[in-house]
């Protein structure tokens, strides 16, 4: 067994049972002593009290909802005796590693000496690949998604800006999916951790804009896997997330379109997302309506 150090890092915002599926699967996912961090967003600490006795976690509570990014930072800094080590995996807590995959991943970086972000293959609960390795969003392929993938979800926009990844071999992509991360340390601090402007999502799209533009890469590795439970905390819930999902958009795209030439693009974009926003919201309030007729 390894005896090199690893802290894991995971957000938590009144979690169910996934929280200790997830801590559960840490388990078999690495051999090398892992340091797990808990950082608790929400007002309901019992399950994260219990999970974090159970499993030997760390659990930091800031007091209040930090966002996503902010939260990974404060767990990235906690104290404990592998505050210093050379990686941090960061994930979701409705995620379940595969066994093995957190070594998988360490193990490929080997290969990537310039590698600051390192993603595995996402599958959803039914089996099927998530489109977790990305193109940068830009004007054609990720605003022509932005705008049609809520309506239109096989557009050639969303296929274009999806398609990215090859399955069979590890190669380096614009971005990763911040679901789950493993993160070169050294490369994570000479960025500044997640950008704390974010609240929640594009954080992780923003980390792959300034990994690469500090001259490290993000490196897909299909040969790990993990099943992502995508929105357990929230999919009975989800205009709050569609809102908070273009508020992000716009501010994301508002830095890669900043310069003044730029603001009516700006404005048209900010448009065409506020629109998308409002029809989402409308079929979310429709689909609820059903339900909770049927």
């Amino acid at each position: 067994m390894s005896t090199e150090h690893l802290r894991i890092v995971t957000v938590a915002f009144n979690p169910g049972e996934e929280l200790a599926l997830w801590a559960e699967s840490v388990l078999a996912a690495t051999q090398r002593k892992a340091d797990v961090v808990i950082v608790d967003n929400g007002a309901a600490g019992e399950v994260v009290d219990a999970v974090g006795r159970i499993y030997g976690a760390s659990i930091v509570r800031p007091g209040r909802n930090l966002g996503y990014g902010t939260a990974v930072n404060r767990g990235a800094k906690a104290q404990g005796e592998s505050m210093d080590s050379e990686w941090i995996v960061v994930v979701n807590p409705d995620v379940v590693f595969l066994p093995g995959s957190i070594d998988a991943l360490i193990e490929a970086a080997a290969a990537w000496p310039k590698g600051g972000a390192f993603g595995p293959l996402v599958r959803d609960r039914e089996g099927a690949v998530y489109p977790s390795a990305r193109k940068f969003p830009r004007l054609v392929s990720g605003i022509g998604h932005a705008l049609l993938v809520g309506v239109w979800p096989s557009n050639p926009f969303s296929r274009a800006y999806r398609e990215n990844a090859d399955t069979t071999r590890a190669h380096a992509v614009d971005w990763l999916s911040g679901s789950c991360l493993l993160l070169r340390r050294d490369a994570f601090e000479a960025v500044g951790g997640f950008d704390e402007s974010y609240f929640m999502f594009f954080e992780d799209t923003t980390l792959g804009e300034q990994l690469a533009a500090a001259g490290w890469q993000s490196v897909f590795v299909p040969d790990a896997e993990v099943v992502h439970d995508q929105g357990a905390s929230w999919r009975n819930k989800p205009e709050n997330m569609i809102h908070a999902h273009h508020r992000s958009a716009v501010h994301y795209l508002d830095g890669v379109y900043d310069k003044p030439y730029q603001a009516p693009l700006r404005w048209a974009l900010r448009a065409g997302l506020r629109a998308r926003e409002e029809l989402l919201v409308r079929l979310s309030r429709r689909q609820t309506s059903k339900k909770s007729l049927g």
